[in-house]
């Protein structure tokens, strides 16, 4: 479905989104290896997710004509203190909307957001073959920098993994601490919605 790109809304995801959002990530569980995980969560669990990423890093949606189309967030990659300035980025599109640039959006919105929050280097994990995925990731000039061949099992098959890296900033000497998103200027925040 094409979609009037000018009436995209790009905002904060709420815990009442959970429904929606899962909603979407559902038949990515269901039906495609781009997720290892096999159990749908429940709303309450999804809930949760939503509410623990949102405490230090963004997540966001992507909302056409009232109706959630997309999503993405950061998380915290490794728990050592040294990975501090690492995150993980993940996007989900809604399959009828796939194709409009949705998920680029995203994934530059949180870019914006992470450089703000001092990040240094984001991380995708991809399954393979995934073409689209990997499209996205060399558009913003991720690198590959791992294979892991048949590292997850789902659906009667194994199924390898590629690690993709991207420096947002460069390697200070002496690195600012990390901030929280709810420590970014909401102004700051604002702009790089409507970006």
């Amino acid at each position: 479905m094409k979609l009037e790109k000018n009436n995209l809304i790009f905002r904060f995801a709420t815990e009442k989104d959970a429904e929606e959002i899962l909603n979407i990530y559902k038949p990515y569980i269901e039906n495609t290896t781009i997720t290892f995980e096999y159990e749908v969560p429940t709303i309450e669990e999804f809930r949760e997710r939503i509410r623990e990423i949102l405490e230090e890093y963004p997540y966001i949606v992507c909302v056409y004509e009232g109706k959630i189309t997309g999503y993405a967030y950061a998380h915290k990659i490794w728990s050592r203190a040294a990975y501090q300035w690492d995150a993980e980025l993940s996007v989900y599109t809604d399959e009828n909307y796939a194709g409009n640039g949705i998920g680029k959006k995203l994934y530059k919105i949180l870019i914006e957001i992470l450089k703000l929050q001092n990040v240094v280097n984001i991380y995708a994990l991809v399954t393979y073959p995934n073409k689209s995925s990997e499209k996205l990731h060399n558009y913003f000039g991720f690198k590959k920098v791992a294979l892991f061949e048949n590292s997850g099992y789902k659906f009667g098959k194994w199924i390898g993994v590629t690690w993709f890296e991207k420096a947002i900033s460069k390697y200070p000497k002496n690195p600012n601490p990390i901030k929280k998103v709810s420590e970014i200027d909401e102004a700051e925040l604002k702009q790089i919605l409507e970006l």
